[in-house]
C-alpha cells in the first residue's frame, strides 16, 4: 500500500550513494564550505600568533645570532603567509571536491631539495616528520569517536568508496601533510617551522572535533546513516575480567574505553598486564586462598571504599612525619587492595577472590600515585600527610569517572595538582597565621567527610582554592613588586657609588694627589658624581662635564714651574670654581661651606702659582679638616677591588661552563627553590626577580617577602654544595605518571620478586 512512499524515508545503514548524483555533489560542496570556513579561521589563528611566538624566543634567545634568526623567520613568515594559507586551503577544498569522482589522492610529500647539505636535509626532514607524525597520532586517537563517524559517511556518499584516516582530506593526516606541502613557501630553517607546527596543532588540529561534529550534524540531517554507533574492538582484559565488567559501568561513567583513547593509560594497561602476569596471585593478596565468587561490582567497591573513608575521616589525629618517612610504603597498595577485599567480604557475606582486572589497574595507578606523593622531595613533609590521606576519595574518583586519569583539565585532577602547587612554597616561617595550611587541610576533610558520588565536589573544592590562591597571590604580588623596587634602589645607587669611584681611582691613577684636592674628590665631588648618575644616567651630558672636572681638577695639582704651565692654571681655574660651586650645592653644602673651601683653594692655587710662600706644614693634611658636612662621607678610599659582573661582590671559584653554572642560567622567574640559608635553617622561596644590572637573583617566599638574594656564582656554588635545590615546575599528576611508567618498565629486583 504505501511501502513505496515509506521506503524513501528509510536509510539502509550501508547505503551507496551515485557519486555522480545532484544531491552527491550538493553535500561535498555542503562538506567543503564547512571546512573552508573553520580552516580559514584556524589557519588564520596559527599565523596571527606566530609573531607572538617568535618575538618571546626572540627576547630569550641566548645570543643576537639566535636573536636575529628568529626575526627573519618572523618577516619571512609575514612575508610568505598569505601564499601558505592559500596553498592549504585550496590544497584540501581540491581533495573534498574531487572525493566524489576519484579515490583521493596520497598525502602531498615535500618536493626534493636536491643533493646540497644531503645530511642537514635528511636531519630537517626526520625532525619535521618526527613532528608531524606525532600530531597526527594524537589528534586521531583523541578524536576517533567523531572521525570514525565521518569517515563512514563520507564513505556513503561518495559510492562506497573507503574512507579512512589515511585518506580522508579533513582528516588530521591529510591536513598535516598538505600543511607541511603549504609551508614548503617557508624559506625559514626548521627551528622556525617547528614553531608553526606546534601552532597548528594547537589552533587547527586541536579544534577538529567542532568541524567533524559540524559535519556529522549535516550530514545527519541530509539522511546520512542517522542511527550509526561507533564501535570499538575491544582488547581482551584478562583471565580475570569479568564479562559484564563493561555493562557494569554504564550506570557510573559510560564505557570511557571508546570516549577517550590515550596512549598513556593504554601503556599502563599493558604494564600492568605484565606484572600481573609475573608476578601471579600474590598481587591479589593471596586472593587463591579464597573461594571466590562473583567479581565485586562497581557499587560494592564504592561501598567498601566509603567505609574505608569514614574510618579515616572519623580519625583527627594525624600521623607525624617521623611516622611518614618511617613507613614500609612499598606495600602500601596491596594493603588497600587486601582492606577492600576484607570489607566487600563483609558486606556482601562472601569474600571474593580477587577484583577485575580493570578496577585492579585502577586501585593500583591510584596507589602508585600517593606512594609518588609520600615520596616527593618537592612537597614538604607536613603537607604530605595531609594530602595522603585522599588515596580513598581519588581511588573512589578514578572508578566512577576513567577520565581522571585521561583528562588534564578534570576537576579532580586539577584539585591535586593545584594542592601539591600550593604546597610546594608551604613553610612554617612562611606560613605563621596557618591560613594555607588549614586551606589545604579544610579541603581534605571536605573530601573525606563529604565526598561520595557527587563528583561536582571537585568543582566547588577547586573553586575556592583558586579563589583562595587569587586572593594571597594579590597580597603577595603587591608584597614582591616592593621588595623588588626597593631592591632596585639599592642596587642603583650601589652601582653609581661604585661607578662615581671607579671613574675617580682610575683617573688618579698612580699620582700622588695633595689631600686637599683628594679629599674633594673622594668626598663631595663623588657624591655630586652619584647624585647625576641617579638622575640622568652614566651617557649623560652632566655626567660627561662632571668627568671632564675630574681631568681639570686633578691636572691643577700638577707643579707649575714654567710660565706656560701658570698661565694653562691660570685659564683653568675659573671653570673650576664655577664647576666646584655648582657640584657643592648640588649635594647640599651651605654658602659658608662652600665659600670656606673655595678660600683654601684659592690658597693652595697661590703657592702653586708662587704667588705666596708655602707654610712650613701643609695646608689640609687631615681631610678632616676640610669644611666637609659629616654627612657627606667619603666614596673613594683606594681604587676598589672591582667585579663588572657582580659589582664589587665577591664570588665563589666556579667556572661559567660548568653543570650549576648553567643551570642557574636557565632559571625564570617564578621557579621555586629549596634552599639552606646561612644559619643551616631550610626554607622554600621563589625566584621573583633577576636583576638586569647586576644579575643577581632575589628570591622572596610565597607571601611575597624577601628571603634571600644571590649573584650567580653564589647560587651556583649552593646548588654544588647541595644548599640549594630547584623545586619541579611541571604539575604533580604528570610528575607521578611518567614516574609511574618509569618504575612499571624498570622494575627494581625487589618488586620482581614481590
Amino acid at each position: 500500500m504505501n511501502e513505496a512512499s515509506d521506503s524513501s524515508k528509510i536509510v539502509n545503514l550501508n547505503p551507496r550513494m551515485d557519486p555522480s548524483s545532484e544531491r552527491v555533489g550538493e553535500l561535498l560542496v555542503t562538506v567543503r564550505n564547512i571546512a573552508n570556513r573553520l580552516l580559514q579561521q584556524w589557519v588564520g589563528n596559527v599565523f596571527e600568533h606566530v609573531d607572538d611566538a617568535l618575538f618571546d624566543l626572540a627576547e630569550k634567545a641566548e645570543n643576537n645570532a639566535a636573536q636575529m634568526h628568529y626575526f627573519d623567520g618572523m618577516r619571512d613568515v609575514r612575508k610568505r603567509r598569505a601564499a601558505v594559507e592559500r596553498s592549504f586551503l585550496s590544497a584540501i577544498g581540491r581533495e573534498l571536491g574531487d572525493l566524489a569522482s576519484r579515490r583521493p589522492a596520497a598525502a602531498p610529500t615535500p618536493a626534493p631539495t636536491g643533493v646540497v647539505e644531503l645530511s642537514l636535509v635528511a636531519d630537517n626532514e626526520l625532525e619535521e616528520s618526527l613532528a608531524i607524525t606525532s600530531m597526527i597520532g594524537k589528534n586521531e586517537s583523541r578524536m576517533s569517536r567523531d572521525l570514525f563517524a565521518v569517515n563512514h559517511r563520507l564513505s556513503v556518499i561518495c559510492g562506497g568508496h573507503k574512507i579512512d584516516d589515511s585518506n580522508n582530506p579533513i582528516a588530521p593526516a591529510i591536513l598535516s601533510h598538505t600543511f607541511r606541502a603549504a609551508l614548503q613557501e617557508l624559506s625559514a630553517d626548521m627551528r622556525v617551522k617547528l614553531i608553526v607546527y606546534k601552532l597548528f596543532d594547537r589552533y587547527v588540529l586541536s579544534a577538529l572535533e567542532e568541524l567533524y561534529q559540524a559535519v556529522n550534524a549535516e550530514l545527519i540531517r541530509a539522511g546520512v546513516l542517522p542511527q550509526l554507533r561507533h564501535h570499538v574492538a575491544r582488547q581482551p582484559s584478562g583471565a580475570t575480567a569479568a564479562p559484564s565488567l563493561n555493562s557494569d559501568r554504564q550506570g557510573v561513567a559510560g564505557d570511557e574505553s571508546g570516549e577517550i583513547p590515550n596512549d598513556l593509560l593504554q601503556t599502563l594497561h599493558a604494564l600492568f598486564s605484565a606484572r600481573r602476569g609475573n608476578a601471579g596471585e600474590a598481587v591479589n593478596g593471596g586472593a587463591g586462598n579464597y573461594s571466590g565468587g562473583p567479581l565485586p561490582s562497581v557499587n560494592e567497591l564504592l561501598g567498601a571504599l566509603s567505609v574505608l573513608q569514614n574510618q579515616i575521616a572519623s580519625t583527627d589525629a594525624l600521623p607525624s612525619t617521623a611516622d611518614l618517612q618511617n613507613a614500609n610504603l612499598s606495600h602500601e597498595v596491596t594493603a588497600l587492595k587486601e582492606q577492600l577485599l576484607r570489607q566487600i567480604g563483609a558486606l556482601r557475606g562472601a569474600r571474593p577472590g580477587q577484583v577485575a582486572s580493570m578496577d585492579e589497574d585502577t586501585i593500583d595507578l591510584v596507589g602508585m600515585l600517593f606512594e609518588f606523593i609520600l615520596e616527593d622531595r618537592n612537597l614538604p613533609p607536613e603537607m604530605q600527610v595531609l594530602l595522603a590521606r585522599l588515596q580513598i576519595p581519588y581511588l573512589k574518583a578514578a572508578i566512577i569517572d576513567r577520565k581522571l586519569f585521561a583528562h588534564r583539565q578534570h576537576p579532580a585532577r586539577r584539585l591535586l595538582d593545584g594542592l601539591a602547587e600550593q604546597a610546594k612554597g608551604w613553610s612554617d616561617e612562611s606560613d605563621r597565621d596557618r591560613r594555607l595550611y588549614e586551606k589545604v587541610k579544610s579541603i581534605v576533610e571536605q573530601l573525606l567527610h563529604e565526598f561520595d558520588d557527587d563528583m561536582g565536589i571537585f568543582d566547588r573544592l577547586l573553586a575556592d582554592l583558586q579563589q583562595f590562591q587569587e586572593l594571597s597571590m594579590k597580597r603577595a604580588d603587591l608584597a614582591e613588586l616592593r621588595v623588588a623596587e626597593s631592591t632596585r634602589g639599592r642596587e642603583k645607587l650601589e652601582y653609581a657609588r661604585r661607578r662615581a669611584a671607579r671613574e675617580i681611582v682610575e683617573r688618579i691613577g698612580t699620582n700622588e694627589l695633595p689631600p686637599l684636592i683628594h679629599g674633594v674628590l673622594a668626598r663631595a665631588w663623588a657624591n655630586h658624581m652619584v647624585l647625576l648618575l641617579l638622575r640622568h644616567g652614566d651617557d649623560s651630558t652632566e655626567f660627561k662635564v662632571a668627568l671632564h672636572f675630574v681631568n681639570e681638577f686633578i691636572a691643577s695639582s700638577r707643579p707649575a714651574h714654567t710660565p706656560e704651565a701658570r698661565q694653562a692654571l691660570r685659564q683653568m681655574l675659573p671653570g673650576i670654581e664655577r664647576a666646584l660651586r655648582h657640584g657643592l650645592a648640588n649635594v647640599a653644602f651651605q654658602e659658608p661651606d662652600i665659600e670656606r673651601l673655595l678660600g683654601q683653594l684659592h690658597t693652595y692655587y697661590r703657592q702653586q702659582l708662587g704667588e705666596i710662600t708655602p707654610p712650613a706644614a701643609p695646608l689640609a693634611e687631615d681631610e678632616s679638616a676640610l669644611p666637609i658636612p659629616d654627612s657627606i662621607q667619603p666614596l673613594v678610599q683606594a681604587a676598589p677591588d672591582f667585579d663588572d659582573d657582580n659589582l664589587g661582590f665577591a664570588s665563589p671559584d666556579i667556572g661559567t661552563d660548568s653543570p650549576e653554572y648553567r643551570q642557574v642560567e636557565a632559571l625564570q622567574s617564578g621557579t621555586w627553590l629549596e634552599l639552606t640559608l646561612a644559619d643551616d635553617s631550610s626554607t622554600r622561596a621563589k625566584l621573583s626577580w633577576i636583576s638586569p644590572m647586576t644579575g643577581r637573583y632575589l628570591f622572596v617566599n610565597r607571601r611575597g617577602l624577601k628571603v634571600a638574594d644571590y649573584a650567580p656564582r653564589e647560587l651556583a656554588a649552593l646548588l654544588k654544595q647541595g644548599k640549594a635545590r630547584v623545586l619541579a615546575a611541571n604539575a604533580l599528576f604528570e610528575r607521578a605518571m611518567t614516574a609511574i611508567v618509569d618504575r612499571l618498565s624498570h622494575p627494581s629486583p625487589a618488586t620482581e620478586e614481590e
